[in-house]
């Protein structure tokens, strides 16, 4: 059989676009082997950007965790739904509770033999199941989860919403062996290796790229977690607290600035701190050094001064890119942060300005400081009470007014009633209002 040229090009050009070799195309790998926290989130949101901006045609979650926050297991979940290209899950070896929440999201699942994936049940931090309310919202997730993957032709679900609500509970909580994941529809496959599940997907061949957090990635997730806010926000208030009970400025206004900037510093790096926030929290500031320095009493510029720094710092907890989506509980969680800072403050401070406290400390502090007369600070002479009951003679007239001996030392005094001659025997009846009183020791007629 001949050919013409134009049927021999054209038989070229298949033979070479087949020949492509597969590593045209691009896999990007996010590794999850920690607890799901604020910083897992925060290596999440940057590994989304980074394959959207490789165009990378399959996007690989690796997963080996034992769960961690719900709010940031969310997150993680809604961002890669989000995803425009193909999504994939491998567990290797855990994907509990909230691990197992992310391998949910994905758009296929392969698990490596030996591991599980399941048991979402919120727990608190005691590790008790949290009450229903908690459970029945996160069950609604997960229904809706699996509702995203659509139906089978058959009409059948291809990931059985019924199986996601049991993983949450309360009753015979599911957690999938890699097989019964596979035999439920929960997962593609079993695979030794990430990279044998990535070539079972059919990228065998394709570039690798792989997530690798930075310092400031790992910087930002810190400053990030609750627990590391709740301090913060300690030694903001603590900080300002004692600064303004403190002459001049010095360290503990320095600690309380530092503190805010790293308080607000995720944000700030990221871009989507509100000027309004920065705005209303240092109005706050300055509303209560007005209150306390400047307007006498406590009142309106008092309290709008600590309504102001509360909002402003749980304002700066919440997700203000899409605050549409904020909820009532991602609300919730901020003010709880904020109200823990503010009582370890409270601890902190009576700490600080109580006697078990450092002495350089409570030398610094006005409240605490010794006021002493050779600084130039008079106070009453309560010695002159131990002289109640005492016999005494007038050293002049009272009217009422005078002077008495004591012991041959002389002291100012004032006749109880009526007026007292010169030289006349008195006893001391009381010592009021820094003054000592006296009555003579026969009632004249």
């Amino acid at each position: 059989m001949k050919y013409s040229s134009v049927r021999l090009f054209l038989l070229a050009l298949v033979l070479i676009v087949s020949s492509v070799p597969a590593a045209a195309r691009l896999v990007y790998i996010l590794p999850i082997e920690q607890e799901i926290d604020a910083s897992a989130w925060q290596h999440t949101s940057r590994a989304c950007d980074e394959a959207r901006e490789l165009n990378a045609d399959l996007f690989v979650v690796r997963l080996n965790t034992f769960g961690g926050a719900l709010d940031e297991a969310d997150r993680i979940r809604k961002a890669i739904i989000a995803m425009p290209m193909p999504t994939m899950a491998y567990v290797d070896h855990n994907a509990a509770s909230a691990g197992a929440m992310i391998a949910l999201a994905c758009d296929s699942v392969f698990m490596a033999p030996g591991s599980s994936m399941g048991a979402v049940t919120v727990v608190g931090a005691d590790g008790n199941p949290l009450p229903d309310k908690y459970q029945s919202y996160n069950r609604a997730i997960l229904r809706a989860t699996a509702e995203l993957h659509g139906k089978n032709p058959d009409g059948s679900w291809r990931r059985d919403p019924d199986i996601a609500v049991r993983m949450v509970g309360p009753d015979s909580v599911v957690t999938f062996t890699a097989d019964e994941a596979v035999a439920a529809g929960y997962a593609e496959g079993v695979e030794p290796s990430l990279n044998d599940a990535i070539d079972a997907l059919g990228f065998k061949g394709a570039e690798i790229r792989t997530f690798a957090p930075t310092v400031t990635d790992s910087l930002i997730g810190f400053l990030s977690s609750a627990a590391v806010r709740a301090i913060l926000v300690m030694l903001i208030l603590g900080g300002i607290y004692m600064e303004m009970h403190t002459a001049g400025l010095g360290f503990a206004g320095a600690v309380s600035f530092v503190a805010a900037v790293l308080y607000f510093l995720p944000m700030l790096v990221l871009g989507t701190l509100p000027g309004w926030i920065v705005i209303l929290f240092i109005a706050g500031v300055v509303l209560i050094a007005l209150e306390i320095f400047v307007i006498p009493g406590f009142g309106v510029c008092g309290v709008s001064g600590i309504a102001s720094i509360f909002i402003a710092l749980c304002a700066a907890l919440l997700d203000t890119d899409s605050i549409a989506g904020v909820t009532a509980s991602h609300v919730l969680t901020s003010c709880m942060v904020v109200v823990a800072g503010l009582l370890m403050a409270i601890g902190l401070v009576w700490y600080l300005t109580s006697s078990h406290g450092p002495r350089w400390m409570r030398r610094s502090s006005e409240l605490m400081k010794e006021l002493k007369v050779s600084d130039g600070f008079i106070g009453v002479d309560m010695s002159l009470a131990d002289l109640v009951g005492s016999m005494a003679v007038t050293a002049t007239m009272m009217r009422p007014a005078g002077k008495i001996v004591v012991n041959g030392q002389i002291y100012d005094a004032v006749a109880s009633c009526g007026y007292i001659n010169e030289g006349e025997s008195v006893k001391i009846t009381r010592f009021q209002n820094a003054q000592l009183y006296v009555e003579p020791l026969e009632i004249r007629v």
